[in-house]
């Protein structure tokens, strides 16, 4: 179904708020992404590192009232507003887990639906720094990749937004909104990958989530230098296997050595197989031989990513 119009509630994340008058200047001394793209109708992918450039979470962040929302996995979020708080003290910033407040649902080849709630979106971003935002009151929708948005939507109103998207499109499931993530290859940070990887290994600098002009923020030295240095052995790759469908964390290994070669990012049912991302070091990618849990597992097969990597392009964000 992934390749046809439907929609479908994302209940895999929650909404980390951040508010107030030092809100902006907060966050933009703890994310990947640049505060200072984002406007009424722009919003970003983004992270937030440790010092030593591992991502703790992945969000898509958009502006909203006094402040931003941050959607994440909903395994991340309370370690985030504990940790995010320690820093926030001397700051005009209150952090609180929204995510009771808000139900966001993800539409694929949903133009007509998102029309008929009073929602335009353009089918793609005028830049790769942002992703467009179209609003209708206290509603938003956010155009997260070709024929694919999100709306998000204050809880008190879910039940009649979703009411009109039925009448517009079919309620697919969670799976098939994932499998279109992978499919546009955007990997996100899980419980199970939290504090393990730095933004260039999910490709997030690709995807307009990391900027290297906005200036220092935690772990910007370490994710800089992979960017300037070209020193990054292990990236994000798509595969497809056959067999049972592997969680994120899962390792994989190659003959090119004796231990893991890489771990799942995220993974999907397809019809008749499995699609997943993951990041792989890239001398066991060009020996093509890569296997799930051992070297006795599962082989999986290299799949095409829908966009290239330029560092000439992506440091100019």
């Amino acid at each position: 179904m992934a390749a046809s119009a439907f929609f479908t509630p994302l209940s895999h994340e929650g909404i980390l708020a951040v508010r107030g008058s030092d809100a902006s200047k907060f966050l933009q001394g703890q994310l990947t992404c640049n505060l200072n793209y984002l406007t009424d109708d722009q919003a970003s992918l983004g992270a937030r590192c440790t010092q030593k450039g591992r991502m703790q979470s992945s969000f898509r962040i958009a502006q909203q009232g006094d402040g931003y929302l941050l959607a994440m996995a909903s395994e991340l979020l309370e370690a985030q507003l504990v940790d995010l708080r320690k820093y926030a003290v001397f700051s005009k910033s209150k952090l609180t887990d929204e995510s009771a407040g808000w139900v966001r649902f993800g539409l694929q080849d949903g133009n007509a639906a998102l029309q008929a709630l009073g929602l335009e979106l353009p089918e793609s971003a005028a830049n790769t720094y942002t992703q467009p935002v179209a609003r209708n009151g206290d509603m938003l929708t956010i155009r997260v990749s070709p024929f694919r948005a999100e709306v998000w939507v204050p809880a008190d109103q879910a039940g009649t937004i979703e009411a009109q998207l039925l009448a517009q499109l079919p309620k697919g499931s969670l799976n098939d909104w994932l499998l279109g993530q992978i499919r546009s290859g955007v990997g996100q940070v899980f419980g199970a990958t939290r504090a393990l990887l730095i933004p260039q290994m999910i490709n997030l600098q690709a995807v307009g989530g990391v900027s290297f002009k906005k200036g220092c923020y935690t772990g910007q030295e370490i994710v800089a230098r992979m960017q300037y240095l070209g020193k990054l052995k292990r990236r994000l790759y798509r595969l497809s296997l056959d067999g049972e469908l592997p969680a994120p964390g899962a390792e994989l290994f190659s003959p090119v050595h004796g231990s893991s070669i890489g771990e799942v990012v995220l993974a999907a049912e397809a019809q008749g197989h499995i699609e997943l991302l993951a990041v792989l070091q890239d001398n066991a990618v060009e020996d093509g031989r890569i296997y799930l849990a051992s070297l006795e597992g599962q082989a999986l097969n290299l799949l095409d990513i829908p966009y290239v990597l330029d560092t000439n392009s992506e440091i100019q964000r």
